[in-house]
């Protein structure tokens, strides 16, 4: 297969050669033919910039790959047994898993903030390199899956071929085809979450707020709220944001992480049948006047709160106990609930279609999220497959009682009296030793 390859490299390079050699002695052909019209074309300024520079880009590809691989050898910490043992332990089961002949090389660099990974190769050889900052989102003391699911995206683009050559360098010429091009790349990036999820599903969540809220701050971040805005935002805008982007949104990446029994959307937004919870704030593509005033919030945010309490403004942190384990306080119920003792999530359902805009009045309290009374349509229960891998997940539709018509400040301060102020918060599980960095 190798020597086909070079076989076949020489004779394009050698037609090249031929048809520079032809073009600059002038072949004799008659004005006003077609021969006369494709010499005129490709003799232009355009084509013979294309001409000269397109034979070139395999080359500059190739040398870009090696330069990036040879930076990783010669400024990277090389990961091993004894160099992030925990962390080289997770490629060379993700290398395992995949069925790889050989362990990649695995690097860690220094990421000065970003938050960031990538997999490539030069010749024979395959590596993966991770930012330093994603070690102290996904260290042992941290969260390890996430960490986990990181490496297992990475090994997955080695594992799915995307490192090799040929596919680097149709990924160069894809990128200038207006709308589409970009599509390629994020195929592939959807492929490579497969492969994140096969190895550490309870690390998707985790990794999606990450790359969202920060290393700190994605503690905070409600996986499901993040979700369900793929099936809110909408709009011409929000589209063209995705088809020029080579990673797909995060908020789809989310959505299909959540949602396994689909594939994950590359143009065109998940159905508004996809949703899981009723709105319960305003989306971007919609007028102004449904927008709450800021009484009404006050009011609101003064009536409810979210369903799970989170114990720190600003993440968490490492040497800090915590009683709310991760994936609690991740796949909580993004709807809000009245404030005393925890209630269920209410259903799924579909965007209201009143103008009175997400459950506000005039008066500034919550009212219920179907807003006529009647049954919300449109959402779907999650599927079985997620609740089995760990996450919690809301409810079928006939488990829940119907959502409560406000989140009333009275209510809410008769249940705050009633309430024992001596009970113990919950244990906090294995691992949930979580960190303040110094």
């Amino acid at each position: 297969m190798l020597i086909v390859a070079a076989v076949l490299a020489a004779l394009i390079y050698l037609t090249w050669i031929v048809l520079l050699v032809w073009l600059s002695q002038g072949p004799a052909v008659e004005p006003g033919t077609m021969p006369a019209k494709i010499h005129e074309l490709v003799t232009g300024t355009t084509g013979m910039e294309l001409l000269a520079i397109l034979p070139v880009l395999p080359f500059f590809v190739w040398v870009g790959r090696a330069m990036l691989y040879a930076r990783a050898r010669a400024n990277a910490v090389q990961m091993s047994p004894t160099q992030f043992p925990e962390g080289y332990r997770m490629v060379v089961e993700a290398a395992q898993s995949f069925g790889l002949r050989r362990v990649p090389d695995a690097y860690v660099a220094l990421g000065n903030g970003s938050i960031n990974a990538f997999a490539s190769g030069h010749g024979f050889r395959r590596f993966v390199t991770i930012n330093s900052d994603l070690f102290e989102v996904g260290g042992s003391a941290r969260d390890p899956e996430a960490l986990r699911f990181i490496i297992g995206h990475e090994v997955g683009h080695i594992a799915a071929g995307h490192t090799s050559y040929l596919r680097s360098f149709l990924s160069q010429i894809l990128v200038y085809i207006p709308v589409l091009g970009q599509a390629f790349s994020r195929a592939q990036e959807y492929t490579a979450d497969n492969h994140g999820f096969a190895t550490a599903p309870k690390g998707a969540a985790a990794t999606m707020a990450v790359l969202a809220g920060g290393k700190y701050l994605g503690a905070q971040v409600n996986a499901h709220a993040l979700a369900e805005r793929a099936v809110r935002e909408k709009g011409l805008w929000v589209h063209l944001a995705a088809w020029g982007a080579s990673h797909p949104l995060l908020t789809w990446r989310m959505h299909a992480l959540r949602d396994r029994s689909a594939p994950g959307r590359l143009m065109i937004r998940p159905r508004d049948t996809a949703a899981w919870f009723p709105p319960f704030q305003p989306s971007g593509h919609e007028l102004s006047a449904i927008w709450p005033t800021p009484a009404q919030v006050l009011a609101h945010m003064d009536a409810c709160r979210p369903q799970v309490q989170a114990e720190e403004q600003f993440g968490r942190y490492p040497g800090v106990e915590y009683s709310t384990p991760r994936d609690t306080l991740r796949w909580a119920s993004p709807v809000p609930v009245p404030r005393g003792p925890a209630a269920l999530a209410s259903p799924a359902a579909s965007e209201p279609t009143s103008t009175t805009g997400y459950g506000y009045t005039p008066g500034g309290h919550m009212v219920s999220f179907s807003q006529s009374g009647a049954t919300p349509t449109g959402g779907t229960t999650p599927p079985s497959g997620l609740r089995q891998h760990g996450e919690p997940s809301s409810p079928s539709r006939a488990e829940q009682p119907a959502p409560s018509p406000d989140c009333a400040p009275q209510a809410a301060d008769q249940a705050a009296d009633q309430a024992d102020p001596a009970a113990p918060a919950p244990p906090a599980q294995d691992g949930e030793q979580e960190g303040r960095q110094g």
